[in-house]
């Protein structure tokens, strides 16, 4: 930032001992109406000073050398100011002194930065940020470790390095050596970018290299269950007690709509009587903190009593008894082989069948699925639950009983 006024002042100081005539010269440095002296370490008579010049008046040499060297301080000050502006940093008379006596700012770092952020996070786990997101950024910030290794062979980069060629190798990093998606890579430069957004407003680079970046996520299509591919999940039966296990836990996902993280957090607790008098889910979902509140259909509430007194239910106070999220999804793969279902089946696609098959298709409000999935909007409900061809089907043979009734009519 530029400053408004400046000015620049050498000057005698009134010494101790008022009847001596040698006094030292100072130099005062204003900006924007604040002032700063810093002593020149030299001296005057007070009769051979012009304070109108700000220099010492004769023509000896002595008289000469000390012009000339308060000359170089009046270089050296706007020197400093030069040094300032072009840092980007702000102007003022003790930032002058500052760079003058040697004191410049430490330079910022890249991961100094983002780890900084990444504690300020952790600090307000539970008020502002849930423990998913700020494992997420914990991702991020190793991630753009391992880059600055393999691009630059160093432990960290200064921030004012930063330019559009760092996002772009960056990005080609992700894809290439980290083998992450186009969707992955956009969401781990998102997390990136909030950081250098807080070097950019605190001034510490001049502009944002993401600019001329184009952070856009490519559509991918939302996969969940139809109604059939559900029904055969439920009715199968398992020889293993294992697969038994996973595709209960699965199934009460599909009519809960919980994700895999409150499924394992979820405790009897947490299960109260709800507005109607009938058992709801009440929780704060673990990615979001947002609230989700939800009635149990009678598949969750079946599943619940079944496992209710389970060795690892009974006694830790938890609903079910949820494996690991990698044994889940393993065990799925596996359920979906058996029941002839040929998308990959994890774990999250019991929140999309919830969002879709069970709710939406059946004609549960948006606003209402929306509330139950713990969303901040409908629009994330919107891109979230897109309906499947079951429900297009079901509107088009109802409009093709319209229009054969008009036919009829007319006929």
């Amino acid at each position: 930032m530029l400053e408004t006024s400046f000015g620049l002042l050498f000057f005698l100081k009134q010494t101790k001992n008022a009847n001596d005539d040698l006094r030292f010269i100072y130099l005062k440095i204003t900006v924007d109406g604040k002032s700063v002296e810093l002593s020149t370490k030299r001296k005057c008579e007070q009769p051979r000073w012009n304070s109108h010049s700000g220099r010492a008046t004769g023509t000896k040499e002595a008289t000469r050398e000390l012009n000339q060297y308060l000359d170089t301080l009046e270089r050296m000050v706007y020197n400093a100011k030069r040094t300032l502006v072009d840092a980007n940093k702000q102007v003022s008379a003790q930032a002058i002194k500052d760079v003058m006596n040697g004191k410049t700012e430490k330079e910022k770092m890249i991961l100094e930065v983002f780890k900084h952020h990444n504690d300020q996070m952790k600090a307000l786990e539970g008020i502002d940020y849930a423990a998913g997101t700020i494992g997420r950024y914990d991702i991020s910030m190793q991630h753009t470790r391992d880059f600055i290794k393999w691009m630059y062979k160093t432990d960290d980069k200064a921030i004012k390095e930063l330019d559009y060629e760092f996002i772009s190798q960056y990005a080609f990093w992700l894809k290439t050596v980290r083998k992450c998606n186009h969707n992955s890579t956009m969401k781990y430069l998102a997390n990136f970018k909030k950081v250098v957004l807080i070097c950019v407003k605190n001034r510490w680079l001049p502009a944002d290299p993401f600019a001329n970046f184009k952070l856009t996520k490519k559509e991918v299509e939302k996969i969940a269950l139809t109604e059939l591919e559900l029904k055969r999940v439920i009715e199968r039966k398992f020889e293993t007690e294992r697969l038994d296990l996973v595709r209960d836990i699965f199934v009460f996902s599909c009519y809960t709509g919980l994700a895999y993280a409150d499924v394992k957090n979820l405790k009897r607790s947490d299960i109260k009587d709800g507005v109607d008098g009938k058992e709801w889910i009440f929780i704060n979902r673990q990615k979001t903190n947002s609230a989700s509140h939800l009635p149990l259909l009678a598949q969750a509430k079946r599943i619940l009593s079944k496992y209710r007194e389970h060795s690892r239910c009974a006694d830790s106070g938890y609903a079910l008894p949820v494996l690991t999220n990698q044994k889940m999804n393993s065990y799925l793969k596996e359920i979906a082989d058996s029941c002839k279902i040929n998308a990959e089946l994890t774990f999250h696609i019991a929140r999309h069948t919830f969002a879709t098959t069970v709710t939406l298709n059946n004609g549960v409000s948006m606003e209402a699925v929306s509330k139950m999935l713990g969303h901040s909007s409908i629009r994330q409900t919107q891109h979230y639950a897109k309906m499947q061809n079951y429900k297009v089907s079901q509107d088009m043979l109802l409009l093709e009983d319209t229009l054969t009734a008009k036919s009829y009519k007319d006929n």
